[in-house]
């Protein structure tokens, strides 16, 4: 298939709900409002194709630049086209679960993070702290250095409230990820989790908290969750 072609068979699938909800996250024209689920017979058809994902990533289309993610190769991309593809991530949804999502399957993913968690800019830091959030929740403990993980929470712990909003949220769910998922440093998790408490956001144009990373990670651990790692980061 042609890119034409798949941006025809895109706009065929979308719909004016989807659009809708899309939208009011972030979303921007031009979009079609494909379901994700609807994306998954155009992915079996090329599984894993880098030049197609960059392709439809450029086009600047936010279901084109889903489905780029969804067969994108890792393998073959560099920390540069990370780079190329975090500058065009305009809103959480394709920095967090695009961007961020692809690169954790990178074998310099925590190094990327580690440059878009100190880049002082909301979309690039939220991608890099769900970034790890992936990784932990996906990788073998003994993957990671304990005291960069450490050093981490210890930053989360002094300056989550002073974040911008999506960072906050992001950095929120990589707490809750240690806890969970890193069991070297779970307790440690709770500890400064309890300590930092309520979180204030103000997402999709309403005030709020986010979710209590200490009841979280306490209500998975007496789920029996304590250790868990998904096989799969992307769909």
């Amino acid at each position: 298939m042609e890119l034409n072609e798949i941006m025809r068979e895109l706009e065929l699938l979308g719909n004016d709900r989807m659009k809708k909800y899309y939208m009011s996250q972030g979303a921007i024209e031009p979009l079609f409002g494909v379901p994700t689920g609807a994306m998954k017979p155009i992915v079996k058809k090329f599984k894993k194709n880098q030049q197609m994902a960059d392709d439809l990533y450029d086009t600047g289309n936010y279901d084109a630049m889903y489905l780029a993610g969804m067969i994108a190769d890792p393998k073959r991309m560099t920390p540069e086209d990370f780079d190329r593809w975090i500058d065009k991530a305009y809103f959480y949804m394709i920095s967090d679960f695009i961007v961020a999502v692809t690169l954790a399957e990178t074998d310099f993913a925590q190094e990327v993070a580690d440059k878009f968690i100190q880049s002082g800019k909301d979309l690039v830091m939220s991608a890099g702290w769900s970034c790890y959030e992936w990784l932990l929740g996906s990788r073998k403990d003994t993957e990671f250095d304990r005291e960069k993980i450490m050093s981490l929470l210890q930053y989360v712990e002094k300056n989550i409230h002073s974040q911008s909003d999506r960072t906050k949220h992001s950095m929120n769910r990589f707490l809750i990820a240690v806890g969970i998922s890193y069991i070297p440093l779970h307790h440690d998790a709770m500890r400064t989790a309890e300590l930092i408490g309520e979180v204030k956001v103000s997402l999709g144009g309403k005030a709020g908290t986010l979710q209590k990373a200490f009841d979280s990670i306490k209500k998975e651990t007496e789920k029996g969750r304590l250790g868990f790692k998904r096989k799969n980061v992307r769909c």
